[in-house]
């Protein structure tokens, strides 16, 4: 059974939030083990604000490098049907055979950093033509031109995104180079290979 993707409970756990949605976008629920859902949440809201209060900065690059790692580990041996891949600055874009790309026609799905009025985490699902289906945890966010809200898809997406914006200046960029970062995630047992994607092409 899949369950809906969820919003974050507070300012700060966009990270984790999306790492959790990706799971539930490309697993059953049945098939998620705890222990992956325990390390995502330990693992993140590492940073600390200006105050010196733990987590209220969020989520760390490190923080989600290492989590990349140890879900790829994870796959390794065999707890669950998972592989991950870490990117970050120029390797981060939309370009046609981009790896960002690729892993959306594959089936798979990306948590990427945006920059949306400072660092904001949010999950790709797929792709179509020049649009990215995104589901961002955020609930009530902005709303902007090459942006659609949409409702009937809670297990897979709530906006429909151009490419244009993510390296643009608009809503949902990417950002300068430099800070770019995404996480690749894919069911290894769903995961569509290259001459499939031909075939469906």
């Amino acid at each position: 059974m899949k369950n809906p993707l969820r919003y974050q409970l507070s300012e700060y756990d966009c990270g984790p939030t999306s790492m959790l949605n990706a799971l539930a976008f490309l697993f059953e629920r049945e098939d998620i083990p705890p222990e992956a859902v325990r390390n995502i949440m330990l693992y993140c809201l590492d940073c600390y604000g200006s105050d010196g209060v733990s987590g209220k900065s969020g989520t760390s690059c490190a923080a989600m490098m290492f989590l990349s790692n140890w879900l790829n580990g994870f796959g390794k041996i065999g707890r669950l049907h998972i592989s991950t891949q870490y990117l970050s600055g120029p390797a981060v874009n939309f370009g046609q055979n981009s790896r960002l790309r690729d892993a959306l026609r594959c089936g798979g799905a990306a948590v990427v950093r945006l920059d949306l009025e400072g660092a904001h985490y949010v999950l790709l699902t797929g792709i179509e033509g020049d649009e990215v289906n995104l589901f961002d945890p955020y609930a009530g966010g902005p709303v902007q031109p090459g942006v659609r809200v949409v409702s009937d898809h809670p297990a897979e997406y709530n906006r429909i995104v151009s490419v244009r914006n993510f390296e643009g200046n608009s809503l949902y960029a990417l950002g300068s180079q430099a800070g770019r970062e995404a996480v690749l995630l894919f069911n290894t047992e769903t995961e569509l290979n290259e001459d499939a994607i031909e075939y469906i092409i």
